[in-house]
C-alpha cells in the first residue's frame, strides 16, 4: 500500500509542474527518472501494477533519444537539378551577367531544370560540355539542351527563361523581325561585355588563365585549358 501511494506521489508530483516551461521530452524523462528512483526502494510493491508502470517508463526512456537526434527534414520546394532540362554555361566572372544568373538560380529552386556551370572555373572541361572551348563560350552565350544540341544568342536566354516558368520574357523574340534586330542587339553585348564590365581585352584574358593554368598543374597531361 505504501510503494502504491509512494508511486502516485511520485506521478503526481512530476505531472504537477509546469509543463510549457520545459519541452516535452524532457517532462517524459522527469516523470521515468522519478518513478525508478521509487520502484528501486519499493521491493514489497505487487507485481502487477509494477510491471505496467515499467513498461510504461522504459518505452518513454526509450523514446527520448530518437525526439533528441531527429534533424530536420530538406525543404522539398528546392528542387535537385539531376534532372536537368538545359544547362547554362556563364562567366561567374562577368558581375552583370551574375545578377541574371543568381535570378535564374533562385528561380531554379522550384523547378530543378537548369544545371550551372561556371566556364571561368579552372575545373571547366569543353570534353563534358559538347567540345565548346573556353574562348568560344566567352564569346557569347551558349546553353546545351538535354539531349546535346547547342543554343546561342537570344534563344539561348529564351530557352533558359522557359525552363523556369518566364518563357513569356522572350516569347516575342520568336517572330521576325524581332528575333533578328533582338540578336543584332545582344552581338553589340557581347562584344564590348568585357570593357563594359571593366575587364581587359579577352587576348589578355585567356592569357592570364593559361598562366594561372600552368602554375597550378603538376602534370601536364591533366590539364585543361
Amino acid at each position: 500500500m505504501r510503494t502504491t501511494m509512494a508511486l502516485r506521489g511520485a506521478v503526481a508530483a512530476c505531472a504537477g509542474g509546469n509543463r510549457n516551461s520545459i519541452p516535452f521530452s524532457l517532462h517524459l524523462l522527469t516523470r521515468s527518472s522519478a518513478a525508478r528512483g521509487h520502484l528501486r526502494s519499493s521491493a514489497a510493491a505487487s507485481s502487477r501494477p509494477q510491471t505496467g508502470f515499467r513498461f510504461r517508463i522504459r518505452a518513454m526512456h526509450e523514446s527520448a533519444p530518437e525526439s533528441a537526434t531527429a534533424t530536420a527534414a530538406p525543404d522539398k520546394n528546392v528542387k535537385s537539378d539531376s534532372d536537368w532540362k538545359i544547362k547554362m554555361l556563364y562567366d561567374g566572372d562577368c558581375p552583370l551577367c551574375m545578377r541574371e544568373v543568381d535570378m535564374l538560380r533562385e528561380r531554379n529552386k522550384e523547378y530543378g531544370t537548369i544545371k550551372f556551370v561556371d566556364i571561368s572555373s579552372d575545373d571547366y572541361s569543353p570534353e563534358e560540355h559538347q567540345g565548346l572551348e573556353y574562348e568560344t563560350v566567352m564569346g557569347k552565350i551558349h546553353a546545351i539542351m538535354s539531349d546535346g544540341t547547342v543554343v546561342t544568342n537570344v534563344e539561348a536566354f529564351r530557352k533558359l527563361y522557359e525552363a523556369v516558368g518566364l518563357g513569356w520574357v522572350y516569347a516575342i523574340t520568336k517572330y521576325e523581325p524581332v528575333a533578328t534586330i533582338a540578336d543584332a542587339v545582344y552581338n553589340v553585348w557581347a562584344k564590348y561585355r568585357l570593357p563594359i564590365t571593366g575587364r581587359p581585352p579577352l587576348e589578355q584574358v585567356l592569357e592570364a588563365r593559361k598562366k594561372r593554368k600552368e602554375e597550378v598543374c603538376n602534370d601536364n597531361n591533366s590539364c585543361k585549358m
